[in-house]
């Protein structure tokens, strides 16, 4: 026999193998007696025990559960040649827009490959780039990332934010711009915070250090506001703000351009924010409350005196621009700039004189030039399917720096002159994918209740329409998000092979505002479920795949999105991959952030709501029936989503699928929720997921 075919045949035998019914031997999950009273319902929780991440049997389980799918994973023949064109597609130079602070433009970079993006400098767009901070030096995996950074007015200080191993934990540090050389100077236990410079100081918001050992699982409560002056310790550090009635409230500063205003915003969930400025020219430590509850979002664009510029929800689902005037000893004065439309307005930046408004049309990109009176003078230029990515601008310039992409298209970086009206291309990554051999469309398909969808499919051109073809679903659906077009080169190697790419906007989004949004949350989320899977079915009566060629994915709420599609439609998809996702809808609100979230699902301390959350719960819903191929994802650093979750439905999944499909769960050590992982990682994990889907639809890579 020829050993190739030879080798061939023993590869197709071991994987023939371990999908049959019960030789993955999964490991023995033990469980506990655990009994919860909801309300007068009583609900089992056998797994409660993986809750605690610091425990050895924890830890022990992670590892076991992880040899378990990289043995399932390594024996697919075509995971190598998978790795080397997903990495071939990845590596193209990458640029975003470049903002300006004082005499420098600013980008991030990537050279291809490289982990993480890096900061550079240059005087003009013609002038070398100089690397202001590279985030690959500070870890030899590539593990701890840039999350955020704030320059100073006068451009000598740069505060930068690092997160390690995917955690939401933030430490702040200053580097000299003068010299690019760091100083002693270290801000801890940092976590959803900007840095709001004001002279050689700045405001950030922070919690208080947590209990030994729960770091990653705690409760994040009395979030403070402070002024950090550089060159001092942390210990040093003034208090600027404080709720201590309310514990669950969130703050967050900012001051204007000219640093004569602090602006405080709060929050107590993911929706809605309360608006309070101080006038730090002024000796009294008094604010002046705009907002006090929670019922609209606010945003100060910027100040012209005492009169502020405010991105704003209320009374406008589409969002719209009020002048807000505050003068001494009178009552604030409230006026529309740019009046709410049926186009939703995503931001407003100023460019000088000029207001430049982002809109999204049926979740395409839109960007409007208004004067400062809220008239409109003209439009720039898009791609008809695209994003805007970026629009950086100021009152001091002349120039809108600006980016598109869509997902055939990787980011183009822009130039607008609002002298001339004119745009100009700066920047074109070179890929190896000819982008004129695909094409996205957009279509709108009718939900259960007759709502009508948008969906992009994206595929190649001349596609047969054969109900044949491997197809993956990604969706998001929740709080506000919205899901425009992107470019990702894990996709592209999908639709390389003759995919088809399927993004429906679900409501609970934020594609067409506060109403889209509201329709998808608490005892409405059901609404995201069923527009999901008439995605699915509307693929399928159109020819472009079958229920067998279907693959769904959603990470975070997106996670919690597949898990319910697939508890509840078994039959929808072959393969489901809920990632990092909400899946104990009884629990969630008891860890780090979580109780932000109830303003999206409510909460099972409520019983209405309880009862809503039991009924699509992905945890509380698992049945003795065959489920699709499901590959979990989740990582050990997760404090964003504990990883609990995806460990409690992986456990219970295993417990109860009756069919032939795996049920595995892959958990990325050192990684958290997904921001800043290292694009080796990511090249890791879109190939094992990918090997997975092809595997199991069938299809020979």
């Amino acid at each position: 026999m020829n050993v190739n075919l030879y080798k061939i045949l023993v590869v197709v035998f071991t994987i023939q193998c371990l999908n049959m019914n019960g030789q993955i031997k999964y490991p023995i999950t033990k469980k506990v007696k655990q009994i919860d009273d909801y309300h007068g319902a009583k609900v089992n929780d056998p797994y409660r025990w993986l809750e605690d991440d610091n425990s050895n049997e924890t830890k022990t389980w992670v590892i076991e559960q992880n040899k378990i799918t990289q043995k399932y994973l390594s024996v697919i023949p075509y995971k190598e040649k998978m790795k080397n064109r997903l990495t071939e597609l990845w590596n193209y130079e990458k640029m975003n827009a470049p903002f300006k602070k004082g005499n420098y433009l600013f980008s991030y970079r990537n050279d291809g490959l490289q982990n993480q993006w890096v900061l550079y400098r240059q005087t003009s767009l013609l002038d070398n780039p100089e690397v202001v901070l590279d985030p690959n030096l500070l870890s030899t995996d590539g593990t701890t990332a840039l999350s955020n950074f704030s320059i100073s007015k006068d451009g000598k200080y740069l505060a930068y934010a690092i997160s390690k191993a995917g955690s939401d934990w933030e430490e702040i540090h200053i580097k000299d711009l003068s010299t690019l050389q760091d100083l002693t100077d270290v801000v801890k236990w940092v976590k959803f915070s900007g840095m709001a410079w004001k002279g050689n100081g700045f405001y950030y918001s922070r919690y208080d250090e947590p209990k030994a050992g729960k770091d990653f699982t705690g409760l994040n409560q009395f979030h403070k506001i402070y002024f950090h002056q550089v060159g001092q310790n942390q210990t040093n550090d003034v208090l600027v703000y404080q709720d201590e009635k309310h514990g669950n409230r969130n703050f967050s500063a900012q001051t204007t351009d000219d640093e004569n205003y602090l602006i405080v915003y709060g929050s107590e969930t993911t929706s809605g924010s309360s608006l309070m400025i101080k006038d730090l020219s002024s000796s009294s430590n008094n604010f002046t409350i705009l907002t006090d509850n929670f019922d609209s979002e606010q945003s100060v664009i910027d100040n012209i005196g005492s009169d502020f510029y405010m991105y704003t929800n209320m009374n406008a689902s589409t969002f719209k621009l009020m002048k807000v005037s505050l003068k001494k000893d009178a009552q604030p004065v409230w006026t529309d700039v740019i009046p709410e439309q049926k186009d939703l307005l995503e931001s407003v930046t100023f460019c000088g004189e000029h207001l430049v408004a982002k809109y999204l049309h049926h979740v395409s990109s839109k960007l409007v030039v208004y004067n400062l009176l809220g008239e409109k003078e003209n439009d720039i230029t898009l791609p008809d399917i695209c994003q805007v990515m970026e629009v950086n601008s100021s009152r001091e310039d002349k120039y809108v720096y600006y980016s598109t992409v869509s997902f055939i298209n990787p980011t183009e970086v822009f130039v607008y002159d609002a002298r001339t009206k004119t745009s100009k291309r700066v920047f074109k990554a070179n890929t190896p994918i000819k982008s004129l051999n695909y094409v996205t469309e957009q279509v709108f398909y009718p939900s259960k209740d007759g709502t009508k969808i948008p969906m992009f499919i994206t595929h190649k051109k001349g596609i047969e329409l054969n109900g044949q073809n491997p197809c993956m679903v990604y969706a998001y659906g929740g709080f506000n998000v919205s899901l425009p077009p992107s470019y990702s080169p894990r996709v592209m190697m999908f639709l390389e092979a003759g995919g088809v790419y399927c993004v429906p906007n679900l409501r609970g989004g934020g594609e067409y505002g506060v109403d889209w949004h509201m329709a998808g949350t608490k005892c409405k989320k059901q609404n995201v479920f069923d527009d999901f899977t008439a995605a699915c079915d509307y693929l399928v009566t159109n020819n472009y795949s079958s229920h067998q060629k279907i693959a769904i994915s959603g990470g975070s709420n997106g996670g919690l999105l597949i898990g319910a599609v697939m508890t509840q439609r078994p039959d929808i998809c072959k393969v489901a991959l809920p990632a990092v996702g909400v899946l104990d809808m009884l629990r969630f609100h008891l860890f780090t952030i979580g109780r932000a979230w109830t303003v999206d699902y409510g909460c099972s301390e409520s019983k209405e709501e309880f009862d809503c959350l039991y009924k699509y719960s992905p945890l509380h819903n698992v049945k003795s029936v065959e489920y699709p191929a499901t590959m979990v994802l989740t990582g050990d650093h997760d404090d964003r989503v504990v990883p609990a979750h995806s460990f409690k439905f992986a456990a219970t999944l295993q417990e109860y699928n009756k069919g032939k499909n795996p049920t595995l769960i892959r958990i990325d050590v050192n990684a958290g929720h997904g921001a800043g992982k290292p694009t080796s990682m990511q090249i890791n994990e879109a190939v094992d997921t990918w090997s997975f889907v092809f595997y199991n639809l069938g299809v020979n890579y």
